[in-house]
């Protein structure tokens, strides 16, 4: 045997008794106990905690919204707050969106391009009562008031903002802007 392995032999064996020694050790043995214990309970909160979270409703639920709408240059109507239930779909001018929130709140809601831009504001603070489906539209024109001319064709999304929460929720599917001979 050389005095290479000799020296690898003696570390070996001073490793093999160190572990022996912290086995036998009773306060090793009762912090590994504590680990586990603690281990253990960590995942059942986590556990627990997923569980709460996916069960608990969206605060913005139920988007419901026309796929395809064609309006022309000239707006087809003042689209400002609720839409009448009667007006829902009564012209491929206007682009109808709907949804309804867990929790009463005041709410905005815009309409964002496909770069992330705001195109119109559909209404800002509008009160709007717990699980009651709130129906709107847009005339495809840009701003504010949505009177500050046509918006161009193209996918569009909902962003909806809620006083009571601080990040917005967007709407899970997009709509699409067509060109009015379309």
């Amino acid at each position: 045997m050389t005095g290479l392995d000799s020296g690898s032999a003696s570390v070996a064996a001073g490793l093999a008794s160190d572990s022996q020694r912290a086995a036998r050790d009773p306060g090793v043995e009762k912090l590994a106990r504590v680990v586990f214990a603690v281990l253990v309970v960590g995942c059942f909160v986590a556990f627990a905690v997923t569980q709460r979270l996916k069960h608990t409703p969206s605060a913005v639920q139920n988007f419901e919204r026309t796929i395809a709408f064609y309006p022309t240059r000239r707006a087809a109507a003042d689209c400002r707050g609720r839409v009448p239930e009667n007006l829902i779909l009564a012209s491929k001018r206007i682009e109808y969106v709907s949804f309804k929130l867990a929790h009463a709140d005041a709410v905005s809601v815009a309409v964002i391009n496909a770069a992330g831009g705001e195109e119109a504001t559909l209404v800002r603070d509008l009160p709007v009562e717990r699980y009651k489906q709130i129906s709107l539209c847009w005339n495809g024109q840009r701003g504010p008031r949505q009177r500050g001319g046509l918006a161009p064709p193209g996918e569009y999304r909902l962003r909806v903002s809620l006083r009571g929460r601080e990040l917005p929720v967007y709407s899970p599917e997009g709509f699409e802007l067509r060109a009015a001979g379309g």
